[in-house]
This record gives C-alpha cells, structure tokens and sequence, in this order.
C-alpha cells in the first residue's frame, strides 16, 4: 500500500523525498555582465492601411480651459485633436520594441525616468518602465508639474484588458513639484504586468503609456520609425514590438557577434 502511495504521489508532482515540482524552482532574475562582441537588432516599424483618426477632445469641458487651450495642438473653439497613433510616410513611431527574454547581458540604464506635465499634456508619451531593483528607494521614475498655478494629479496604473490596477495616486499642487513613485513600481508582477498606464485626475485627456520591461534590452521607434537594440549576446531570440492601442507582434531574430541583424516589423490598426 505504501510503494503505490508513493508512486501516485510522484506521478501527481508533489514533493517526494526531497524533490521539488516545477512550481517551486527558483525564478531565473536578469543577471549583468560584460557583453564582448555584441550585435545590434535594427530596423523599421511600418504601417499597414488607415491611421485611426484623432480623438477631438473639447477643452472646454474640462478644469483651467483658459490654461488648457494654450496648448499648441489646441484648434479653433478649444477643440484639440489628440493622435495616439503616429505615423509618417509610412513609418510608425512610439513602439516599443524589446527582447522577450533573456538571462544576462548589459547593464541597465542609470537615468530616471521622467514624465513633464506641462501644458496640460504628458511627455514623453509612450516610454518604458521597470520593477523597482531591490534596495532602491528612489529615483526610477519621476513625475514632475511643469504649468503654473495648475493641479495636476498624476495616476498610474497598471492596465490588463479592461481592468486597471492602481499604483499611486499623488497631487502635485503647483509648477516644480515632483512626485518619486519608486516605490510603487515595486508592485509590478512579472507573468501579470505589461501595460503602464498615467493619466491626471484633474484633467483625464492627459495621457501617457509605458511598456513595463524586465531586461535593458529595448528601443523605442522614433519618427522615422525606426530603431535599435545594441550590445546584445549573439544567440536566437524573441523579439517584439509593442504598441499601446495596436498591439503587439513578435518575431524570432538571431544575432551574430559584432554585427548589425536587420529586422523590420509591421502593424495595423484592423
């Protein structure tokens, strides 16, 4: 009776005489090392068929409208066309290309992530972001008011379909205030969290979208479309260029040591 207990019990993975399920094993964490002879995955993000048209936002409506319909954007009536898909001959830009996963390679970046509000609109808008490393207390990510005499109230989120998580919710009451949420970033969860997501809850048609990454290895494309991913070990990997209201495609990519392996990606509003 024992011998066939044993048996159901390995072959239903649970942990016998020491052994561990698949479950249990230690999460692999992003290790930094010298990369020599690295190559660089560069390339073009292009367009397929009609660019969604903008969102007409009526200023109006909304808190300091006086303020607001200074922003350069802003047409006749305090109408401001808001274009959250970007697109130049051909060409699109703010998508986040990166590398699906990948166990070592370069450092990550030093420099602070910063969002201005400023003219009651959010730069940059679309940027990446990451978990805080262990330890840190701050300077990851900064958001800072840049208009005069105008609340702004930055939220962040973390988006998953129709669901968001709030992170923080911080008011900045007057220009040169800056709010630190480094340690909010510390929520985010690796298999559930993707998507980040700012706005302000004073004036909700300011936007902003963040692609949450877990390695340093990323681009994101700019007006020509176009970007680059350096110093990366020469092997075969996943490589994905996300974009936050098209989605997202993925392609395998090899890299050869000390060269440059071209891929280009397509996306589509349909």
């Amino acid at each position: 009776m024992k011998t066939k207990l044993t048996a159901v019990l390995l072959l239903s993975g649970f942990m016998v005489c020491g052994a561990t399920t698949p479950s249990m094993a230690k999460k692999v964490k992003y290790q930094e090392m010298e990369v020599k002879d690295g190559g660089s995955i560069v390339g073009v993000v292009n367009f397929k068929g009609d660019v969604p048209p903008p969102i007409m936002e009526d200023l109006n409506k909304g808190k300091n409208v006086e303020f607001c319909v200074q922003h350069p954007d802003t047409k006749e009536g305090g109408i401001r066309p808001r274009q959250k898909v970007v697109v130049k001959d051909g060409k699109l830009m703010n998508t986040v290309v990166f590398i699906e996963k990948i166990e070592k390679g370069k450092a990550w970046g030093k420099e602070t992530v910063k969002f201005d509000f400023k003219q009651c609109d959010i730069f940059p808008k679309v940027s990446v972001v990451r978990k805080t490393p262990k330890g840190m207390k701050k300077g990851l990510v900064e958001i800072t008011n840049q208009d005069e005499n105008v609340l702004h109230n930055p939220h962040g989120y973390s988006v998953v379909g129709a669901s968001r998580k709030t992170l923080f919710n911080k008011p900045l009451p007057s220009k040169g205030a800056v709010a630190d949420v480094t340690k909010n970033m510390k929520r985010f969860k690796k298999k559930k969290d993707k998507h980040f997501f700012l706005q302000c809850d004073q004036h909700n048609f300011m936007e902003a979208d963040a692609r949450i990454i877990w390695n340093p290895y990323y681009s994101i494309s700019g007006t020509d479309g176009a970007f680059k991913i350096d110093q990366v070990p020469a092997g075969t990997y996943k490589v994905t260029a996300w974009h936050p209201y098209l989605g997202q495609t993925t392609q395998d990519v090899t890299v050869k040591g000390g060269a440059d392996t071209t891929t280009d990606f397509e996306m589509s509003a349909e």
